[in-house]
């Protein structure tokens, strides 16, 4: 039988940079599986720096929100504070990177983010965790268990359901079972609305 197709990712580039913009296209080329595209509306994971000359990452997020986008976005950035990056969580992003980190590791980040688990600069994230932020609760945070606590953490390094069972020594319908517990608790349904909700509302309690 003949192997199955890959499915190539399609990605939008945002950055003011163009030299960087340049660069960062040949490495989406010399990556199989990559495919720089121009519509949003093809988009899989859009690739957003955070300072875009006159504007930033977080209101272009507001006005792809008010224009129906509802795709995965990954901040690629040289510099970005603990305040910015709460934000950034808080509009939905599925991840940031650092632009001073490697080109395999980016490319490994956007395979990440496209498969539904995040992304993040673990300093920058606990920076971030720690910081006071202008969001408040709408209700009460819930007490997070012991065992809730463990995955989520695993959760804000991008570990995989099996790797977080490896990492705890449970099965890893154990660790789905947990995630479904915190998806309701937080009335969220991916992993990266986890993060934001869980920035905002319980970061006290991990």
């Amino acid at each position: 039988m003949p192997e199955a197709t890959e499915k190539t990712i399609a990605i939008l580039i945002v950055d003011d940079h163009a030299l960087f913009r340049e660069s960062l296209v040949r490495l989406l080329h010399a990556e199989r599986g990559f495919e720089r595209v121009l519509q949003k509306r093809q988009v899989d994971v859009v690739l957003l720096d955070f300072d875009l000359g006159e504007s930033n990452g977080t209101q272009f997020l507001s006005s792809a929100k008010r224009q129906g986008f509802g795709g995965k976005v990954l901040v690629v950035t040289a510099v970005v504070n603990q305040g910015q990056a709460a934000e950034l969580i808080h509009a939905g992003i599925s991840g940031i990177f650092m632009k001073h980190h490697s080109a395999a590791l980016l490319a490994q980040a956007i395979r990440d983010v496209v498969n539904g688990k995040v992304f993040f600069d673990q300093e920058l994230l606990q920076a971030a965790v720690a910081a006071e932020t202008k969001y408040t609760a709408h209700s009460p945070p819930e007490q997070f268990t012991q065992r809730e606590r463990q995955v989520l953490f695993f959760v804000f390094e991008g570990l995989a359901n099996k790797e977080i069972a490896e990492r705890i020594g449970v099965s890893e319908s154990s660790v789905k079972a947990t995630l479904q517990q915190l998806f309701a608790k937080t009335g969220t349904h991916t992993r990266a609305q986890l993060v934001r909700i869980a920035l905002e509302q319980h970061k006290h309690k991990l």
